[in-house]
């Protein structure tokens, strides 16, 4: 199954911690497609108490079984790349928007859809082109059943068949029945 691998920059933003119990925390905020020569957690800007960090590059992995997904990816308002953090530590960054949701279903990760770089974007749609396979959907159709034996033939009960409602322990017929 062919795959491509592409390496992204990621940034982070650390805020001043809202109460004395809380401590700083480092959260994705952009990503470049050029890799500086920076360090990972290397400090980039301080703007008072904001602080930008570089989180370093990580890969991002094109499956061409999903190229379906990248599509609708590239479709959107705003194509993005999720990334995914446990602590200040990136662990996880796609360009499938259905993986990028499904992370983001677990409270301990910290999961940010950022906005796509255009490279990233043209390496994407270039993948697709090469490696796309269009799926025709076909509905199933119902064949009917030839004979009353037949597992598909609907199933008519007799009256001895059918379940009689009574009421209570008495075995009362149903109310207005009788």
């Amino acid at each position: 199954m062919p795959r491509e691998v592409i390496r992204v920059a990621v940034v982070g933003v650390s805020h001043p911690p809202g109460n004395k119990w809380a401590k700083r925390v480092v959260r994705p905020s952009a990503l470049m497609a050029e890799l500086p020569a920076l360090d990972t957690g290397a400090l980039m800007s301080e703007q008072g108490d904001v602080r930008t960090y570089y989180m370093g590059d990580h890969a991002v992995v094109l499956h061409s079984g999903e190229t379906r997904h990248y599509i609708d990816n590239l479709r959107a308002m705003r194509p993005s790349l999720w990334v995914s953090c446990d602590g200040d530590e990136v662990r996880l960054v796609t360009a499938d928007p259905y993986e990028g949701e499904a992370m983001a279903s677990d409270p301990e990760r910290v999961v940010e859809a950022l906005a796509m770089p255009r490279a990233v974007a043209a390496r994407i749609e270039a993948f697709i082109e090469a490696h796309h396979v269009h799926e025709e959907f076909h509905k199933r159709k119902r064949v009917p059943a030839k004979s009353q034996h037949d597992p598909r033939a609907p199933r008519v009960l007799s009256d001895n068949e059918k379940w009689v409602q009574t009421r209570g322990k008495a075995g009362l017929p149903p109310k207005g029945a009788g």
